[in-house]
């Protein structure tokens, strides 16, 4: 996993970094890194030499990178246009590099440009680009290389505008982000919450992250952890010779009814698809269920369903009081449960709410925004991370806090973020296949943070590999899972 840091102790490692180095040298690293990356995106459109770079240039040190970085550029024989957005306060070793370096000092965007630094306001901005910053911003899809096609943006260690601590992006009253929108964010030294979680993350766009030897000095405890690939690799649970359908995890599926038959079949093929051995299925929509996936053992209610190593509770369930006593007896049973859709609707009965405080088994709920609202009394609101986290600790339960960007929550305060999501997952049942996978891994055994995030993180995929073809259903996003799954190794 990635660690993400908060402003803080960014800034805290930077001092105790910078305090054994020459003056200028943090500085120099970063914009040498910014530069390197640049000089391979002019190379893929058409070359480095005679490209055109404009900076936009900030009063702050991301100014100061962009302007080091366009020195850099400018001595490769790249035409490099520095437009101040506060002339008397741009860094002055910056500007008098950029400028020996032939680089130019501009007071408009130029007609045209193959690529574009924003250095406007790094990560100690708040509170929105200003307006004159923002119209500049938004104008930046007007700008067009030497190919025709728009310039690149690229964004210096975050883009600017943004809620670095939180992800959070300012709108103006038309509805725009009062931030720039990068094609690529190149970040110094650390992840920041901004290109990890929120609205913000989409802005950043492809990040790539620079070494400036910031990893040392960094203390404490990241604000959360970007999943990764490798990590869902290493948790997927490994067969062997002696394996068979028992000892691989049972897994039981309350999901569905005469109403939404297909949330039933749906979350059942998110379990089929996982690494358990069995799915037992119990609920009113079994001769569905049965008639799409045969090796499924189904049963009426969950008292009949029999031993399971987990349950999933609630897609399609309804809400009335047949349903409100199969979620009783499944938060009865003693082992890990994930709650969707109807029952944390049922949840917020306090008498059902009551339940969860007294089990020594884990809960993973997998709300989105109104489910949150609907818990809370409040919508998730400008700082998602912290959203999952007081959920969790209140319910004592992991939080699966589904969005473009799902967070992860835990009750003892760990917070983690899944970055496959996509919006083509935003449609109607594809939740219901995420909760399946999420209770076969839990069945099969892996602690519930990393259950709900490989779940996520592959629910995410599988939505990518499904919008290959096209508008994506959640059919469409179940059977995707299984080649997805089949490339694990």
């Amino acid at each position: 996993m990635r660690p993400v840091w908060r402003v803080a102790d960014v800034r805290a490692a930077e001092a105790g970094l910078m305090a054994t180095l020459p003056p200028g040298a943090l500085m120099h690293r970063a914009a040498a890194g910014l530069a390197r990356r640049c000089a391979l995106l002019l190379g893929d459109r058409g070359g480095v030499y005679g490209a055109r770079v404009l900076l936009l240039v900030g009063s702050g040190d991301n100014g100061g990178d962009a302007l080091f970085a366009g020195a850099h550029l400018a001595r490769r024989g790249v035409a490099v246009a520095a437009l101040l957005l506060s002339p008397g306060r741009a860094h002055a070793e910056g500007l008098a590099a950029l400028r020996a370096a032939g680089g130019s000092v501009v007071d408009r965007p130029p007609a045209g440009a193959d690529l574009v630094v924003d250095g406007i306001v790094g990560i100690g901005g708040t509170g929105g680009l200003r307006d004159t910053a923002e119209q500049l911003a938004a104008s930046l899809t007007g700008h067009l290389g030497r190919d025709g096609r728009r310039a690149t943006v690229v964004a210096v260690d975050v883009p600017s505008g943004v809620e670095v601590d939180t992800g959070h992006v300012p709108l103006t009253d038309a509805g725009r982000p009062r931030a720039v929108r990068a094609d690529v964010t190149v970040a110094f030294g650390a992840l920041k919450p901004a290109l990890a979680v929120g609205p913000a993350a989409e802005l950043a766009g492809e990040v790539e992250l620079v070494d400036i030897g910031l990893t040392p000095w960094l203390r404490g405890t990241p604000a959360l952890q970007v999943i990764e690939l490798t990590d869902v690799v290493d948790w997927w649970p490994v067969l062997g010779a002696s394996s068979e359908k028992y000892s691989r995890g049972v897994v039981g599926v309350a999901t569905g009814s005469a109403t939404y038959p297909g949330a039933a079949v749906l979350s059942v093929a998110g379990a089929l698809a996982g690494p358990t051995g069995l799915v037992r299925y119990a609920g009113s929509a079994k001769g569905e269920v049965l008639h799409q996936h045969p090796s499924v053992i189904a049963t009426g209610r969950v008292a009949d369903a029999g031993r399971v190593q987990a349950w999933v509770c609630g897609s399609g369930l309804g809400t009335g009081e047949d349903s409100a006593a199969e979620l009783r007896a499944v938060l009865a049973a003693p082992v890990p449960v994930v709650l969707d859709a109807d029952a944390l609707t049922l949840l917020v009965d306090g008498k059902l709410a009551g339940r969860l405080r007294g089990r020594d088994a884990p809960i993973v709920v997998t709300p989105h925004d109104r489910e949150y609202a609907r818990l809370c009394g409040e919508m998730p609101g400008e700082d998602r991370v912290a959203a999952a986290l007081r959920l969790a600790a209140w319910m004592n339960a992991v939080v699966l806090l589904k969005g473009a960007r799902t967070v992860i929550g835990t009750p003892d305060g760990r917070a983690y973020s899944n970055p496959t999501g996509t919006p083509a997952l935003a449609t109607g049942g594809t939740g219901d296949v995420l909760a399946g996978l999420l209770g076969s891994l839990l069945a099969a055994g892996l602690a519930p943070e990393r259950a709900a995030g490989a779940a996520a993180y592959l629910h995410g995929l599988a939505g990518r590999e499904a919008a290959r073809g096209g508008p994506v259903t959640a059919p469409d996003v179940a059977t995707a899972l299984r080649p997805v799954l089949a490339r694990l190794g």
